[in-house]
C-alpha cells in the first residue's frame, strides 16, 4: 500500500480534520454523510463503519 501523507486541519475550536485519500474512500466503499467510530489503536487510530 502507498503511504499518504495528509496535513491537519483545524474545524471550528476543539475539532481538527483530515482528508482520506479517494482511493481508500472507494476501496472501503465510505459515503457522504456515512457514521463512522474513531477509535483510539495504540499510537493510531482505527475508523470503523458504524453499522456493522
Amino acid at each position: 500500500m502507498e503511504k499518504y501523507i495528509r496535513k491537519v486541519t483545524r474545524v471550528g475550536k476543539r475539532s481538527l480534520s483530515i482528508v482520506i485519500p479517494a482511493e481508500i474512500v472507494r476501496e472501503l466503499k465510505i459515503k457522504e454523510r456515512q457514521k463512522l467510530i474513531v477509535s483510539r489503536r495504540g499510537k493510531g487510530i482505527l475508523i470503523v463503519d458504524w453499522k456493522k
